[in-house]
C-alpha cells in the first residue's frame, strides 16, 4: 500500500512522516506563491510535492501560468487540479477550464473524485465533469469517506487509478464536523448510526477499519490530517506503513 498526505503551506517540513507524496493545499483566500514556495521546499527536502491548483481561486491565465512555471522551475512534477470550494475569483469556475489551457503539459495530474457527492455541484454535473476531465488525468483522489460501499462502487466505474481519501486518527465528534463541511452524506449517517454514545464520540476512529474493507480495490490511500500530523505520524509508524 502507498500513502500520501495533505498539509498547509504553513506546515513544518521537519514534522512530516516518511511518505513520498505530500500534497499542499491552497485554500480560499490563499496565495498560490505560498503553495509554490512550500512545494519547492519539499523538493529540496527529498519529497514529491503535489500542489493544489483550485481553479476558482486562480484569477486568470497569467496567474495560472506563473503558478505552474514557479512549480516546474522548482522541480515539481505532479499537481492536483480541483475546482475549489469558493465563488470564482476570476475567469475560471471549473478544473476542466484550467486543464484545457494545456499549461500543465509534462506534469502528472490528479483530479478530484466525489463518491458521496459534493455540496457545491449536483450529481449529474459531477458525472459530466468527470467525463470531461479524465482525458487530462493520470489518477483520481477522492474526498475523505468512512463508509466503504460508496468507495468500492466508485472505483468499479473508473478507468484510471483511484487514491482513496481517509482521515488520520481523529475523534468521532471531529469527524462529524468535517463530514458536514465536505458534504459526505453517507459518512455522516454511518458515524451517527455506529457511534451514538457520548463516550464513543470522544474515541479516535482508526483508519484501518476502512482500509481493510477497500484495500482489495486500490493500493493508494490519501490522508487528510486536518492539522493532526503528530497523530498521523504515530499511526503510520505503529502500523508499519512507513
Amino acid at each position: 500500500m502507498y500513502f500520501s498526505l495533505e498539509i498547509s503551506p504553513q506546515a513544518d517540513v521537519k514534522t512530516l512522516p516518511e511518505v513520498k507524496d505530500v500534497y499542499i493545499t491552497m485554500l480560499p483566500g490563499g496565495d498560490y506563491k505560498d503553495t509554490a514556495r512550500k512545494a519547492i521546499e519539499l523538493v529540496e527536502a527529498g519529497y514529491n510535492p503535489v500542489p493544489h491548483f483550485p481553479a476558482r481561486s486562480i484569477s486568470d491565465e497569467k496567474d495560472l501560468e506563473d503558478y505552474i512555471l514557479r512549480c516546474k522551475d522548482g522541480g515539481v512534477k505532479q499537481a492536483l487540479v480541483i475546482g475549489g470550494g469558493r465563488e470564482p475569483l476570476g475567469k475560471f469556475d471549473s478544473s476542466y477550464q484550467i486543464l484545457e489551457t494545456g499549461l500543465f503539459d509534462g506534469i502528472k495530474i490528479g483530479i478530484a473524485g466525489h463518491p458521496e457527492g459534493s455540496p457545491d455541484i449536483s450529481d449529474s454535473e459531477l458525472e459530466k465533469a468527470m467525463i470531461d476531465k479524465k482525458p487530462y488525468a493520470d489518477y483520481i483522489v477522492t474526498q475523505w469517506l468512512l463508509d466503504s460501499q460508496p468507495i468500492v462502487d466508485f472505483i468499479s466505474k473508473q478507468t484510471i487509478p483511484v487514491h482513496v481519501g481517509i482521515t488520520g486518527p481523529m475523534k468521532i465528534s471531529s469527524l462529524i464536523k468535517f463530514a458536514n463541511i465536505v458534504g459526505a452524506k453517507n459518512s455522516i449517517n454511518f458515524l451517527k448510526s455506529n457511534f451514538s454514545k457520548a463516550l464513543d464520540l470522544l474515541k479516535p476512529k482508526d483508519p484501518n477499519d476502512l482500509i481493510g474493507k477497500v484495500k482489495s480495490h486500490t493500493d493508494y490511500f490519501h490522508i487528510y490530517t486536518f492539522g493532526g500530523l503528530k497523530e498521523t505520524n504515530k499511526w503510520l509508524k505503529e502500523n508499519n506503513y512507513v
